[in-house]
């Protein structure tokens, strides 16, 4: 087989079920196959004729005290996935998706209970050393004692690895793994074992590191700058994953104190890209000479991932927030429209899922395989989560608004909320309904007054708490709030994160991400099976299934996303005509030639 033709055989991951052997794949994907089934040479994002030179400099906040971005400790330096490469590569135009790259192909049986990792004979570490089977055993195991929570985590599912042969090693998966295990290991990073033998590994260090990456580390300052220069005797250049892509000879991080000072680096010129993620500086700041000539290029531009859940997060742990009559009613009391123009310039959508602005968001009323779902649950979920799936309720005109505050009253009313001398109180104890909002920025305080200034009509007091970002954490992790606001960030390939957010085990557990106390068995049971799904449509079904209960349950008062991608670049930096699904890729931009 030519070497074109390794890399364009790809893996279906519903393997039949009878299927009892492992088969050898020179690709891996987590639902359905891989987008890149034939004449595979390079990913329709990038440009592979794009001229390799040039310097991006970019914009980091704050400072650094560590070059290793495995461990808990220190705060890593931007851009270091830049030195380091994994055993496969993650392709931005498919939900998840590996191709070869350390590892030249992969063996696995029908139901995902090992992996076996082939290692290309031509990978090397940026000293000039090969790659072997001992430094993927040495990675493995030093990453799940002491990497990061998430590895360890997953890791740890391992039973065995077994090395085979000098380049080949095989991981056996014991206990509590699903199909996203073997995905999971696949997003390995390779370290080599003979710089790192006699060291300890787990302390912040600014040693510059030994990877098998594009890039090496050159210059570093943690008060003011890291630089990356390309590597020309990079292993993996010419293969396909790589085609079009670390086009330019330097990446520069400039590290500023705070946005506002990055933002006058931007204009005056120090900075070549920025990503812009304020929507009212987008629509005000950017009126600059540079913008207005031509000499920096303005664009939002449009992609298909998942975006952030951003919301006012109800705890329900606390009353009267365990009440949903309670939550749907405050929620009713939002003005989104009012909000989003006169806060935001009119730029962002509201979120009306709990993965939006992505086809696993539910629609309409369920469909056969989501009804197969929901069913086994029926006498636990609310008749709604059966027809059409809740939407937000309509804002921006005092008509509208009257209407959403009638029936809000209507729903506290019977929750056992009235309201006696303006102030709503229970009918059982007298006391009133009044709650604390978390706020984690300060930018955040403007949204909060117009909403609580809704509550009052209802006769609501909110009363609004500022905190700084670290005691904002500290509550948040201890779901020590009545209401906060704050985000989900959902993935369009959805796993056993789901559990994290959304399982009651989770929602007992600190330093989850089960910020509103989500418990049922419904959810239990669908978080579960979406990390074991067998197959792209088995997946979406659960997704949308558990979005349908989600929607219904009224745990969040949905805010904004954008749905692009804002940046302000250079006239002479240029990208691809393609955006991946994902959005933006810059590793696949370039400098324009002088």
């Amino acid at each position: 087989m030519n070497k074109i033709l390794i890399y364009i055989l790809t893996l279906v991951l519903c393997l039949a079920p009878s299927l009892a052997r492992a088969e050898i794949f020179y690709g891996l994907a987590m639902n359905g196959a891989p987008k890149y089934s034939s004449g595979f040479t390079h990913f329709d994002y990038t440009n592979p004729d794009a001229p390799k030179g040039g310097t991006l400099h970019q914009a980091a906040i704050g400072t650094f005290d560590s070059l290793n971005p495995f461990i808990l400790k220190g705060t890593p330096a931007q851009g270091l996935q830049y030195v380091y490469d994994k055993l496969m590569f993650r392709a931005q135009d498919e939900p998840f998706t590996m191709y070869p790259l350390v590892a030249e192909k992969v063996d696995v049986p029908a139901d995902r209970s090992f992996i076996t990792f082939f290692i290309n004979p031509k990978a090397r570490f940026q000293d000039g050393t090969q790659i072997t089977a001992d430094d993927l055993i040495f990675s493995f195991e030093t990453l799940r004692d002491f990497g990061r929570g998430n590895m360890r985590k997953v890791y740890k599912l391992v039973k065995t690895a077994e090395r085979l042969d000098p380049l080949t090693v095989k991981f056996t998966f014991g206990p509590g793994y699903n199909r996203e295990t073997a995905m999971i290991m696949t997003l390995m990073p390779v370290l080599p074992k003979a710089h790192w033998q006699g060291k300890v590994f787990d302390v912040s260090s600014l040693a510059f590191p030994v990877g098998s990456g594009p890039y090496r580390i050159t210059e570093m300052d943690p008060a003011h700058r890291v630089v990356y220069e390309r590597d020309k005797n990079y292993w993996a250049a010419d293969l396909p994953v790589n085609k079009g892509q670390y086009n330019f000879d330097r990446i520069v991080f400039d590290y500023y104190r705070d946005d506002m000072v990055a933002f006058e680096g931007f204009k005056s010129g120090q900075l070549n890209v920025r990503r812009e993620w304020d929507a009212t500086k987008w629509a005000s700041g950017y009126k600059i000479p540079a913008v207005s000539s031509g000499a920096v290029i303005r664009e939002a531009v449009q992609h298909s991932r998942t975006e952030r859940v951003n919301a006012l997060i109800f705890n329900t742990r606390h009353p009267p927030f365990d009440d949903v009559r309670v939550r749907e009613a405050l929620g009713l009391t939002l003005d989104f429209k009012w909000i989003n123009e006169n806060l935001f310039y009119g730029l962002y959508k509201q979120v009306n899922s709990f993965y939006p602005n992505s086809y696993l968001a539910a629609t309409g009323s369920p469909d056969a395989a989501e009804l197969k779902i929901l069913e086994p649950f029926r006498a636990d979920l609310p008749p709604s989560v059966f027809g059409p799936v809740w939407q937000p309720p309509v804002t921006g005109t005092p008509d509208a608004m009257r209407e959403n505050l009638r029936r809000a009253d209507e729903l506290l009313k019977s929750a056992g909320w009235v309201v006696k001398d303006g102030l709503r109180i229970s009918e059982k104890t007298g006391k009133p309904l009044e709650f604390e909002l978390m706020l984690g920025a300060p930018q955040d305080l403007k949204l909060a007054l117009s909403f609580t200034r809704g509550l009052k009509r209802l006769g609501i007091n909110a009363n609004v708490r500022q905190l700084d970002s670290s005691n904002f954490q500290r509550r948040l992790n201890k779901y020590d709030y009545d209401m906060m606001l704050s985000w989900w960030d959902p993935s369009l390939s959805p796993g056993s994160e789901q559990m994290l957010y959304w399982s009651c085990a989770a929602g007992k557990q600190d330093y989850m991400k089960n910020y509103a106390g989500v418990c049922s068995r419904a959810t239990d049971a669908i978080t579960e099976a979406i990390a074991d799904a067998k197959d792209s449509e088995d997946l979406v079904a659960h997704v949308r299934a558990l979005d349908r209960i989600l929607l219904a349950g009224h745990y969040m008062i949905p805010l904004y996303y954008p749905g692009v991608d804002f940046v302000a670049y250079s006239k002479d930096i240029q990208r691809p005509k393609n955006t991946p699904l994902y959005g933006m890729v810059l590793e696949s931009w370039w400098a324009r030639p002088q």
